[in-house]
């Protein structure tokens, strides 16, 4: 397998993020649904701050880092599933 470069997700990255979200919050649509540019909170995806807290911690427990939720750059990295991806493309541990 070639690694990706550090800041960039890939295809398969989002999907698997795709399907973390879907199945952390039940959600009723498939993961290959979500458009990775298309906005997490309020429109789009309509996920609010519960649910972006649930992503959080399923995002930690799976790629070994933690979102903190007094981080600054939050609203940039849960802006989209390409920019929630390319975060844990930079920060994942293993």
């Amino acid at each position: 397998m070639t690694e990706t470069s550090p800041s960039s997700a890939d295809a398969a990255l989002l999907h698997e993020v795709a399907e973390l979200i879907v199945s952390a919050l039940n959600l009723e649509i498939p993961a290959g649904e979500i458009e990775p540019d298309a906005p997490l909170y309020g429109e789009g995806l309509g996920l609010d701050s519960i649910d972006i807290l649930e992503v959080a911690l399923v995002v930690s427990k799976r790629f070994g880092f933690s979102l903190r939720a007094d981080n600054e750059d939050n609203l940039q990295i849960f802006s989209s599933l390409r920019s929630l991806s390319d975060h844990i493309a930079a920060n994942r541990v293993g």
